[in-house]
């Protein structure tokens, strides 16, 4: 079967498979095997062995619960199930096992059929004819086919047949069947056996499709290791210059290999989309995120409280706005705004000696209330601060002044306008806005023209743009730092329109040094491999990371560090590689 590993995959495969009812049945992890009856008897019970031939552990099988070794019609054909050890038969008699998978393994195929009777088969599938003594009324052979129409057809025979089989569920939307998985998710512990996803399916039995390798028409929605159910128990509002980002506090629960107590919630939309409660039981995940991310709801208890959302700005006292996706203080002259921003050109740009608590003295002292100040500071300034001799003010006056020129996507970046990082700045210059003129004068629908950059995006970047425009002519008129003049034409810019996404460890730098590289060369460095990436960088090609699996989907070219450098050594030269 195709598999989904997260929620995104499923609604994808739903969303090419649209139907007015889904059979969701558990996904048993044990050992599949296969019962082969002639004229109603057990002939052969066959695991999937080697791939290509099948081990014939018919002796044992007989001994297992749920195999019949008659059954009530004349059936001729194959019917599929599981093997499978309860959590009760593990824990009594087969503690010394890693799990109860590698327990029944064991078990199912010892030479003797000790412990066979330890095992059940539970059932999922069925094919084949029934066949009946003698001709009919009008003289033909008497046999026909199980033909069944729907999957629950087939379900009720193999019952009838005294199989028992997979506990199935009947759900309408793929919103049900993700919302079903988390609840199934926090209660698996508690089933008498081992399951580690759902098998969704369409209700219609198609034979083509299911004759195909990878039937379309039914998947296997996945558990993760990186994904666990717990408890919502509060909310801390992060404070990150005007914007005010929910984050869950969660009871401790083990993920990927980590004790994870606070989870990413993004915004109040999340909340509200998800219907999400103090108290609810949620799902989390943590895909290479520092901090987790909740993504489901599980339920919602009765004793579940609605989550407060904070309205006042807590520096200023205005009034917040909520926007669903973000929720801010829309006062320009919030000192939270300020400080931020200042903080923020100041990583950019990498000025060192200037720490977060030098830059709140100077900000609470009234010498550094916007960037263009840190060009107006002087040594005179610095030394009046506690603590603060001349030679140290004199040394943090040279590494201010230490930076005299940056390329426009740096000061860009540095201006604190939301949603524009380091990679949003990049694809901006390499588009075509590579100077302030083009940035200034830019509408909301060119911003929308180019990839990754949507309506809400385009418009933060207009009026970051538009409200940042005194700020920028006051740095520039210190006259003590400028912007690079722009690549476009030149040797410089080979790269231009040219995206590269680096995994993996590379030997001859860091990933960093790489990415600065293929910015000074007029190309872009994604995080990501989007549909519109021009290469995947990597020593590892044929590893089953994210990163590769999607490169392969989308057919973009993967190469590794040897021919990345060799395009770069191009680039130096003037000469396109690419």
């Amino acid at each position: 079967q195709s598999k989904a590993a997260d929620p995104e995959s499923f609604a994808a495969w739903a969303m090419k498979n649209p139907s007015s009812q889904y059979l969701v049945q558990y996904k048993l992890d044990g050992a599949s095997i296969e019962l082969q009856y002639r004229n109603g008897k057990l002939e052969k019970a066959v695991t999937r062995g080697d791939g290509i031939i099948g081990d014939d552990i018919t002796p044992n099988a007989r001994r297992m619960a749920g195999v019949a070794s008659e059954l009530p019609e004349p059936f001729s054909g194959g019917v599929r199930g599981e093997v499978l050890m309860s959590h009760e038969v593990h824990r009594t008699k087969y503690a010394d096992k890693v799990n109860c998978r590698n327990a029944a393994n064991g078990l199912m195929k010892r030479k003797d059929g000790t412990g066979s009777e330890d095992l059940q088969v539970i059932c999922y599938d069925a094919a084949g004819t029934i066949f009946k003594d003698g001709p009919d009324s009008e003289g033909a052979k008497n046999d026909k086919p199980v033909a069944f129409q729907t999957e629950m057809e087939k379900l009720a025979w193999l019952q009838k047949m005294g199989f028992q089989t997979v506990q199935t569920v009947v759900l309408e939307k793929p919103e049900e069947i993700i919302e079903y998985r988390g609840k199934i998710m926090a209660s698996r512990k508690d089933l008498p056996f081992d399951i580690d996803g759902l098998v969704i399916k369409l209700p219609e039995i198609d034979p083509e499709d299911a004759a195909k390798p990878r039937p379309e028409k039914q998947i296997a929605f996945k558990f993760s290791l990186e994904e666990a159910v717990t408890t919502l128990i509060a909310i801390e509002w992060s404070e990150s210059g005007v914007n005010y980002t929910p984050i869950g506090i969660v009871e401790p629960v083990r993920l990927a290999g980590t004790t994870v107590q606070r989870a990413n919630l993004c915004n109040p939309d999340m909340i509200r989309t998800m219907r999400l409660k103090i108290g609810s039981r949620v799902v989390i995940v943590k895909r290479g995120e520092i901090i987790p991310k909740i993504e489901t709801l599980v339920e919602n208890p009765p004793n579940a409280k609605e989550i407060d959302q904070p309205v006042i700005c807590s520096q200023c006292g205005t009034a917040l706005i909520d926007e669903g996706t973000r929720l801010y203080c829309p006062n320009q002259a919030c000192p939270k705004r300020v400080l931020h921003r200042i903080e923020k050109w100041i990583a950019t740009l990498d000025i060192r000696e200037l720490g977060d608590v030098l830059i709140q003295k100077l900000f609470d002292a009234g010498k550094l209330r916007s960037i263009a100040d840190l060009y107006r500071l002087t040594a005179d300034d610095l030394a009046s601060l506690e603590r603060m001799g001349p030679v140290l003010a004199r040394k943090i006056i040279r590494s201010i002044e230490a930076v005299r020129e940056v390329p426009l996507e740096v000061f860009l970046a540095g201006l604190d306008i939301e949603g524009v990082g380091p990679l949003i700045a990049r694809n901006l210059v390499s588009s075509g806005f590579n100077s302030l003129e083009k940035l200034f004068s830019a509408r909301e629908e060119d911003f929308l023209a180019l990839n990754g950059i949507g309506s809400i995006m385009a418009k933060g970047i207009v009026d970051g743009i538009s409200e940042c425009r005194g700020e920028i002519e006051a740095i520039l008129a210190s006259g003590k730092i400028q912007i690079q003049a722009a690549a476009a034409g030149s040797a410089d810019a080979v790269l231009a329109g040219k995206s590269f996404c680096f995994t993996g460890e590379l030997v001859s730098m860091k990933r960093q040094e790489a990415e600065k590289l293929v910015s000074r060369f007029g190309g872009v460095a994604k995080s990501s491999v989007t549909k519109d990436l021009s290469f995947l960088v990597t020593n590892e090609p044929e590893s089953g990371s994210d990163k590769n699996r999607k490169a392969r989907q989308y057919g973009i070219p993967v190469i590794s560090e040897t021919e990345f450098l060799s395009i770069i050594d191009g680039a130096r030269q003037g000469i396109s590689k690419v």
